[in-house]
């Protein structure tokens, strides 16, 4: 049995990626590159969006790729991303491109203490939460 302490604990460091099922890949790969600067690849037919050191898979509703979540569906999804902007910037960039922030800037408790964020929905009615420390 694993153990905080014991040396054969796993100790998970970060998420390299995380998976959404979305109604429409290319919607949502013009959203998140647009009003959230993440870059889209695609790679063996599979479609992800790039940001630090991390990504976002998509699968499309009904062809999910295996194995999947056992109940993949669009807007279900609700996540934080830590950005580097300062949030007014990052608030003013959102309605510049017809983002609605639908609630914020709220004070937040984060992993690393605490934070700031805005909430907006993405094409599939995700709720995503963008922060900053400090």
């Amino acid at each position: 049995m694993l153990r905080p302490g014991n040396p054969e604990m796993i100790a998970p460091d970060r998420f390299d990626h995380l998976v959404l099922t979305v109604a429409d890949i290319d919607r949502t790969v013009a959203f998140y590159s647009d009003a959230l600067g993440m870059e889209a690849e695609t790679r063996n037919g599979r479609t992800a969006l790039k940001f630090g050191r991390q990504k976002i898979n998509l699968h499309q509703r009904g062809h999910e790729f295996e194995p999947r979540a056992l109940r993949p569906t669009p807007g279900s999804g609700d996540f934080c991303l830590i950005a580097t902007t300062p949030l007014a910037d990052v608030v003013a960039h959102l309605q510049d491109r017809g983002v609605a922030v639908e609630l914020g800037p709220v004070d937040r408790e984060g992993a690393l203490g605490p934070m700031q964020s805005v909430y907006v929905r993405d094409p599939d009615t995700n709720l995503v939460e963008i922060a900053v420390y400090g």
